[in-house]
Parts: structure tokens; sequence; C-alpha cells
């Protein structure tokens, strides 16, 4: 079996694939304070729930956008798996040319996704991550990662005014009744909910006019449902890309 790891700024998400067969998958909060072994531990504890063993992990391939990080990991695949994992990075075949200024800028979770999402299309696209912070990703029809822009995420944005306007509290973030809320929940709910979707709205629409070429706006993240149902301009939700394309990845080298 082919274990896939990402690691994030928020949260590091595991995916255990049998064959081109996605069997498993947890997502765990990044601490860069965890030792290696209580990150053993925990994962350990997981596999045992879902009747997995460790020794049924043949190879692992990572992804890292907290560097770290990456040092904790690779030796915990070392010492609970046995096993020296494959990093995305400079000198790993992703099949996909970066026409990035600095190819290696690229984080490694962008390339991952849209490896990913060409593989499945086959066409232009744009692809929108709603992580930590929310990335736009343009990938031209001949299968070429273009660019792209990067925006602060949802929780970065509402926790800067949570923290910064003493009178307001915190909120979950959900769709309000309406936009012109009549109390400070649902006023806020508002400007995060609608405020976002203008933000991707907007910049979906600005990048499509830069480009010489139609695209598909695929969606993936932890708000990529809320949002994509929100706006006619996300044309699908792919709840696994990342995972998926560090298969791929793994499989063309």
């Amino acid at each position: 079996m082919l274990l896939v790891i990402d690691i994030g700024n928020s949260n590091t998400v595991l995916g255990l694939y049998q064959g081109e067969q996605l069997e498993q998958h947890w997502r765990i909060g990044t601490s860069k304070s965890r030792t290696v072994d209580e990150y053993g531990i925990l994962i350990g504890a997981l596999f045992r729930h879902e009747g997995v063993a460790l020794e049924a992990v043949d190879a692992i391939i990572v992804s890292c956008v907290v560097p770290p990080m990456l040092p904790t990991i690779q030796e915990l695949c070392l010492s609970y798996f046995g096993k020296e994992p494959r990093v995305v990075g400079p000198g790993i075949k992703t099949g996909m040319p970066i026409l990035y200024d600095n190819p290696k800028e690229v984080g490694a979770d962008r390339i991952v996704n849209a490896v990913a999402a060409y593989e499945k299309y086959k066409e232009g696209l744009i692809v929108v991550d709603f992580g930590t912070a929310t990335t736009f990703d343009v990938i031209t029809p001949q299968g070429q990662y273009q660019g792209g822009a990067i925006a602060p995420g949802v929780g970065i944005s509402a926790e800067a005014l949570f923290s910064r306007a003493s009178k307001l509290p915190r909120v979950e973030f959900s769709k309000p009744p309406q936009v012109v809320a009549r109390n400070t929940v649902n006023s806020m709910q508002a400007g995060i909910f609608w405020g976002y979707v203008g933000l991707v709205e907007g910049l979906v629409q600005r990048i499509r006019q830069e480009m010489d070429f139609p695209v598909r706006v695929v969606a993936t993240g932890g708000l990529a449902g809320p949002i994509a149902d929100a706006t006619s301009l996300i044309e699908s939700v792919e709840n696994d890309l990342t995972l998926e394309g560090l298969r791929i990845i793994h499989s063309r080298n």
C-alpha cells in the first residue's frame, strides 16, 4: 500500500492507497512541537482503529509547506514504517512544466493539486484551494503550470477581525440568512461569507480575462463545498485532490 502525506500549515492529511483506490484517509493538526514518537503513536492509533498494520505500507510520498516539519516526518517514516519517503520538490518528476520565474518557489501542494486536476480534466484549469491561505493556480490546456494568486484564508481573515476589533465576538463561518443583517453575529457572517465569495469570484473573473484559453474552475480544501454552493463560477469540487496528486506523482517516479 502507498501512504501519502500532505503537511499543511494547519492540518496534515494522510491517505492510504491500494493501487489507484483511496482506502482510508485521516486529518490531524500540524504541530511543529510534536516529537517523532508522538506522531508515531498518533498515526499508529489511527491505523489500528481501521485494522491496518504499519507493515502494510510499501512506499510513502510526502508534500510539505512547513519546512521545520519535514525532518520530523522523514524520521517518522524511517522509524515507524522502515521506509525512506519520497518528497515532492526539486528533482522529482511531476510530468508538469512549471512556468514560474523560479519554479522552486511554488508550494509543493500547489503543484500536486495542479497535477491531479489536469490528469482528471485534461483542459485549461483554475484550481482554488481553500486552506490556511487560499491559492488560485492556473494550468494551461497543454498541462503547464502557468502561475496564480495567493490570498489570506478565511480563518486568517476572520481571526484578524476577532483579535483586532475588541467588541466583535468569534462567529462560525456559515452562510447567514441575508446579506443585510440585523444583529452583530449575522452581520459578521455576512461580511466574512459573502466577502469571501466575492473575493473568489473577483479573482476568478480577472484570471479569465488574462488567459487566452477557456478554463474550468475546480475547488478543493475544507471550505470548497460551502463556497461552491454559493457561486456558479466553481464548476467542480474535488475533496481528495491533493492526495490523488501525490499518488500520481509517486507513480511517475
